[in-house]
């Protein structure tokens, strides 16, 4: 993780399941915006279910992160989309946990959406990074 860089939750909010609501830049670094990552592996097959495509999601986003030299644990914003977040809200967290540093999570926004521009996607994920300059 970036020196500069604060994750908080103030005492006047609620606790958040899972992520943190401020997460402080003050720099000097880097910032890597990462574009929405769908579960289709690199040979162009969708997961079957919505788990299954979570999973891989995050596995895009690991190999983006390494393009970058950098870790989940640097992620400092996820913003998720969800197709039938009643239903697989749970499987997210679930995988999501697997995956993001839970000691300092980053802050994040999941949305329900009726369906993703993809035929049969059914989670999105987009990640922000914060990294010490090069």
């Amino acid at each position: 993780m970036a020196a500069g860089v604060r994750f908080s939750n103030p005492d006047t909010m609620q606790k958040p399941p899972g992520y943190s609501h401020v997460v402080e830049i003050t720099g000097p670094g880097r910032t890597v915006y990462f574009a929405g990552q769908l579960g289709i592996d690199k040979s162009g097959r969708m997961g079957a279910d919505a788990r299954e495509q979570m999973e891989i999601a995050f596995q895009n986003v690991k190999a983006a992160l390494d393009s970058v030299g950098a870790t989940f644990s640097d992620i400092v914003k996820l913003n998720t989309y969800i197709v039938d977040i009643a239903t697989n809200i749970a499987h997210f967290r679930e995988v999501r946990d697997k995956f993001v540093n839970t000691s300092a999570p980053p802050a994040s926004t999941a949305i329900g959406v009726p369906q993703l521009a993809r035929p049969g996607a059914l989670f999105e994920v987009e990640a922000i990074v914060a990294l010490p300059p090069k």
